[in-house]
């Protein structure tokens, strides 16, 4: 037998321990990120609710060459802490209205913490059979919970964009290429994730809405009949439950009667909206949920998830798999489990989202979520009820599924942009703005169950003034 080379000596010679921790160090880093994470959360409402850094201070204070030699951690700690976290939309803020904010429980950051702690993975069932059945059961809790036809499966993903184009290569997989209908008001990265899955963009027929920026049926049934007399295939209806705009939910009832018609594939799109059907309020809203084909929800937006996690749902058993499976030689060892994530999505190693949302029904329980969602629907309303009270203001569209839109009474397009700028640089809180058919507005998602009375009054006193002022 040949000798080992001095390579393999040298590398053999550096201690196995090189990246250990003593029990106590880490025990003590440990405690020092949980009090930062409680400060956090403790003196939110005293935060700014968005912090934009310059690049350049930014770089210098992060960045510099790359460190040859090791430094403190709980140094390092700080300085993650109050720069690189401190400049960032804070969506955890209950004065944070802008875009969707995303509120996390306290339970599921501990989940969080726990599953990243002990490196959880749910890709095959021999590699991680705890965490996949968790995906299984928090999966079927929320669909049962929504009211999703109970044949549904799902797959929990980073986000919408990921979960709504894995809807979307589900259906081709399926009813084979063709013409996907959807309205002005989609959500613009499912049109980003269709072009990048090679759609040609003379297959993608945008559909205007109508005064209620909701897809009309009788324009998408006229629109697919022109396409049938043209000899294309009518394949995919996208539809919306809570745009992000507006909140508008599209006829969901109407929309699956003309799919069955034509034998097109209804896929849903609830990323924000969707956990509203937990609540009865909500519920009533998103009428027919149970005809989808495919339905998408983030439940780092209104079910009070850290980033990242979406799920997706498709009502045929098997569909999934049959779209995405795949058996390397390497994963044999590991194949044939009782249900294998991996072959749900293009995914292969994945990290287990299952484990905060698990953790967090069971901790909270169905009918606290449904009261602390259906609380962001009535923060909507209660602005509009402020908005209609002040005569500076006016309502653009009415308070749906936690959000309302509205507008200066003798402002201008850049009046409303300059406002949203104000109110974010004052820190107070944080706005959109938003165009509706042509029309600047002002947009407020008011999602978080900790934003209080006063948080919305104050928010829209001061934007009624700057937008007085300009």
């Amino acid at each position: 037998m040949g000798k080992l080379s001095a390579q393999t000596q040298r590398a053999l010679a550096i201690p196995e321990n090189i990246l250990a921790l003593d029990a106590d160090q880490m025990r003590r880093l440990g405690y020092e990120v949980v009090d930062r994470v409680i400060e956090h959360l403790t003196t939110i409402r005293e935060q700014r609710a968005l912090t934009t850094g310059d690049k350049d201070r930014l770089t210098a204070q992060l960045g510099g060459q790359i460190p040859q030699q090791g430094s403190s951690i709980s140094e390092n700690l700080a300085i993650l802490a109050d720069i690189a976290l401190a400049n960032q939309q804070h969506g955890d803020h209950p004065r944070y209205f802008a875009r969707v904010p995303g509120p996390s429980s306290y339970p599921a950051i501990l989940g969080e913490w726990l599953a990243t702690g002990m490196q959880s993975v749910a890709s095959s069932w021999g590699g991680g059979s705890g965490p996949s059945t968790l995906e299984t059961i928090t999966c079927a809790w929320l669909r049962d919970g929504l009211g999703l036809a109970p044949s549904c499966e799902g797959v929990l993903l980073s986000g919408g964009s990921m979960a709504n184009i894995t809807a979307v290569i589900t259906a081709r997989a399926h009813k084979g290429a063709g013409i996907i209908y959807l309205s002005d008001q989609t959500h613009s990265s499912i049109k980003r994730g269709l072009l990048a899955i090679g759609q040609p963009a003379d297959h993608i027929r945008t559909l205007a809405t109508d005064a209620n920026f909701r897809l009309s049926p009788i324009d998408l049934k006229a629109a697919i009949e022109i396409d049938l007399e043209s000899g294309l295939h009518p394949m995919l209806v996208i539809a919306t439950a809570g745009t992000t705009n507006t909140g508008a939910v599209d006829d969901l009832p109407a929309l699956a009667d003309l799919c069955v018609s034509f034998n097109l594939w209804l896929h849903v799109d609830g990323a924000y909206g969707g956990p509203a059907a937990l609540c009865t309020t909500g519920r009533s809203a998103l009428l027919g949920l149970e005809h989808a084909d495919s339905f998408v929800t983030d439940p780092h937006k209104w079910l009070f998830q850290p980033y990242d996690i979406a799920c997706l749902f498709v009502k045929t058993p098997g569909a999934l798999e049959r779209t995405f499976a795949m058996y390397p030689e390497y994963l044999k060892d590991v194949a044939g489990g009782a249900v294998e994530m991996q072959n749900r999505s293009l995914e292969l190693t994945r990290r287990s989202r299952a484990v905060k949302l698990w953790l967090t029904f069971r901790s909270y329980g169905l009918q606290t979520l449904a009261a602390a969602v259906e609380r962001g629907i009535g923060l909507a309303e209660y602005a509009q009820y402020l908005v209609e009270q002040d005569e500076r203001l006016k309502v653009v569209t009415p308070a749906a599924l936690g959000i309302v839109t509205f507008a200066g009474v003798n402002s201008d397009a850049d009046d409303h942009v300059r406002a949203a700028a104000r109110l974010t640089e004052d820190g107070y809180a944080a706005v959109s703005s938003t165009v509706l058919k042509g029309q600047t507005v002002l947009r407020l998602c008011t999602i978080n169950p900790s934003t209080t009375t006063d948080d919305i009054a104050g928010t829209i006193a001061r934007l009624a003034q700057f937008l007085t002022r300009s």
